[in-house]
């Protein structure tokens, strides 16, 4: 694509992006990467499909119903870029496994519906200074961020504290609007263009259709990027 640029467009086509989640943002997610022509992609989730999935959940449909939902990316991303390196890990990220999962990635993209989880990508974007690109949905309401480690906030720092686990409703157009601004923000990325949402907290209400923005700072006492931490 000519807005990227030969040498942008070389970088992308390199790329090993690390996808936590193939549900409500993964979907859109990972489709819009594949179509861009990331070269590699891996998509971990360690969900089967249910029904009540397929309201925002696009990457799989009624006959995909009790398939492992890696089983089904890998289909549905396959069939829209057969050029697109597919590793779709069927686990449940957690303290075992993320660093391990995040193995050889060049970047992550947070698609979690957990702080728990979110967490544990945070500190491996810090602890292997990959960049961490966060995304949350919840109704008609979402954000996003961009986390470079050593230049920006990591996520610790923005919520320093487990939020409680709750069940969290989206609506499927929101996960697109969260979904696409996160993809915008990893093509400018690996392109070198743009200006990126990073120290900036994007918040979007779907009700209102209004984008706001909250500044944000790097806390030097955060557990996870603080000094403390890294010395």
């Amino acid at each position: 694509m000519p807005v990227f640029g030969e040498e942008g467009q070389e970088r992308i086509r390199n790329a090993n992006v690390f996808i936590a989640g193939a549900g409500g943002l993964g979907s859109p997610v990972s489709m819009y990467l594949a179509a861009a022509g990331i070269g590699r992609i891996r998509i971990v989730d360690h969900d089967t499909v249910d029904i009540t999935n397929l309201n925002r959940q696009l990457l799989h449909g009624i006959s995909d119903l009790g398939r492992q939902k890696t089983v089904s990316a890998r289909e549905t991303l396959t069939g829209m870029n057969p050029d697109v390196e597919i590793d779709a890990v069927a686990e449940k990220i957690d303290e075992s496994n993320v660093f391990e999962l995040a193995y050889d990635c060049d970047l992550i993209v947070d698609a979690m519906d957990n702080f728990h989880a979110r967490y544990l990508l945070n500190k491996v974007a810090v602890a292997r200074n990959i960049p961490l690109f966060h995304g949350a949905v919840h109704g008609f309401d979402g954000q996003v961020t961009t986390v470079i480690p050593g230049k920006t906030p990591c996520l610790r720092c923005i919520v320093p504290e487990t939020l409680p686990g709750t069940t969290i409703p989206a609506i499927g157009a929101t996960c697109g609007v969260i979904a696409s601004v996160q993809v915008t923000e990893v093509l400018k990325y690996l392109a070198g263009i743009g200006t990126l949402a990073t120290n900036r907290l994007l918040i979007w209400d779907g009700l209102n259709t209004v984008m706001n923005e909250i500044s944000l700072e790097r806390n030097p006492k955060c557990r996870d990027c603080g000094d403390e931490s890294i010395e």
